[in-house]
């Protein structure tokens, strides 16, 4: 009998149609995880009856169970471009819409640096993440049906004729769906789970690192293991099968390549050293209702969207306008593209935040500024959008 190796584990995420009802998971589904965390703790109440004794009689049977989740995957390439990004499901969960996927448009013309004008109507909406070559970026203004306007010029300026790149772009929405986590081992007598009805209640995105990585933390309706399954968990009849997945093959992409857009008239910056995004939906779950022992459903807040990210200071006039924009409060777009090449972008774009004073530290050889939990703001659910390209 031989331990369990960590490393042969397998994970897939599919999205739920309803909350607690597992989703079918495929192959596409599998995502390179690096850890996930599951705790589940059942309530327990301090009985006041009295026992005649000092002896602990047992806590009453029938407590409600909270399970919180944590899931760390590694940013891949998207090599299946017919289909969402595998962990899309997760974005989905934590923004809110379904992936809006840009076909390749072919472009009339340029006007100036940034509007862009296609052959046919492209149906974009402002918010919406574009491709073209190796770069991201998103459209913020909807000229005319053919034409747009996007947060940054293109490095290399798109000819008459020349087609964009597909991508997907995560939006936000009032209401969140929830998620099923299939978590699968080698060999097939260890136990299996999966965790449903996931909510995800915090992503986090950090840059310049050795390799990008998404994190999720939530919280999910139970946990169904193949030693204790019973019909009826999750909506389903049997436990469910591992995908078949075979040949899954993909690339990491180093945390140091992207680009990084920052000010009102937004400038591309070479100094960033380091970066991290946050979005908090501030998500409880009805858990606390009459007649059951688990979730019914999710309830999200007030969303927190912040930004924290240090550069090094220089004394040109892009660097100090964004110490200008912090001390007059004047709103301040973000965009983060992580990665360099087609196939393996992910795009962050927070169009409207309000910079905090930046703390000065001299601790290294050249000064650094680093600005501290910098809240996105926005209209109605339109703080960030993120896209893949």
């Amino acid at each position: 009998m031989a331990y369990i190796s960590s490393n042969e584990n397998r994970f897939y995420v599919a999205l739920e149609q309803s909350y607690g009802l597992v989703s079918a998971s495929g192959a596409f589904n599998r995502i390179p995880a690096i850890k996930l965390t599951a705790r589940q703790q059942r309530e327990r109440v301090d009985r006041k009856d009295k026992t005649g004794s000092r002896t602990f009689v047992g806590y009453a049977p029938g407590g409600r169970l909270a399970t919180t989740v944590e899931i760390s995957t590694y940013m891949r390439n998207w090599a299946d471009q017919t289909k969402e990004p595998g962990y899309g499901p997760l974005f989905q969960a934590c923004m809110g819409l379904p992936a809006a996927i840009t076909n390749s448009l072919n472009i009339s013309s340029v006007t100036g640096t940034n509007q862009l004008a296609f052959a046919t109507p492209h149906g974009l909406t402002a918010g919406q993440g574009v491709a073209y070559g190796s770069e991201l970026r998103f459209v913020t203004a909807i000229v005319n049906s053919q034409t747009i306007q996007i947060n940054a010029p293109f490095t290399v300026t798109p000819s008459s004729g020349a087609s964009m790149g597909i991508s997907a772009t995560y939006s936000l929405d009032t209401e969140l769906n929830s998620v099923t986590i299939l978590d699968c081992w080698s060999p097939t007598s260890a136990v299996q789970r999966f965790i449903y009805g996931v909510a995800i209640d915090q992503l986090q995105l950090q840059v310049n690192a050795d390799f990008y990585e998404f994190q999720f933390a939530g919280a999910a309706c139970d946990v169904a293991d193949t030693t204790s399954f019973q019909p009826g968990q999750g909506g389903l009849t049997a436990f469910p099968a591992e995908p078949s997945s075979s040949g899954f093959e993909y690339s990491i992409v180093p945390g140091h390549l992207g680009e990084v857009w920052l000010g009102s008239a937004p400038n591309q910056f070479f100094t960033l050293t380091s970066a991290t995004v946050t979005l908090d939906n501030d998500l409880v779950l009805r858990d606390k209702e009459f007649g059951a022992a688990l979730a019914r459903g999710i309830c999200p807040g007030i969303r927190n969207v912040t930004v924290n990210f240090s550069l090094y200071q220089q004394d040109d006039s892009q660097t100090q306008a964004l110490y200008q924009a912090a001390r007059q409060q004047a709103p301040t777009s973000v965009m983060l593209q992580m990665g360099q090449q087609a196939g393996q972008l992910t795009g962050v774009y927070l169009k409207n935040v309000m910079l905090e004073t930046p703390e000065f530290d001299d601790s290294q050889t050249r000064q650094q500024w680093t600005f501290k939990s910098c809240r996105a703001q926005g209209v109605t659910d339109d703080e960030i959008s993120i896209a893949f390209g």
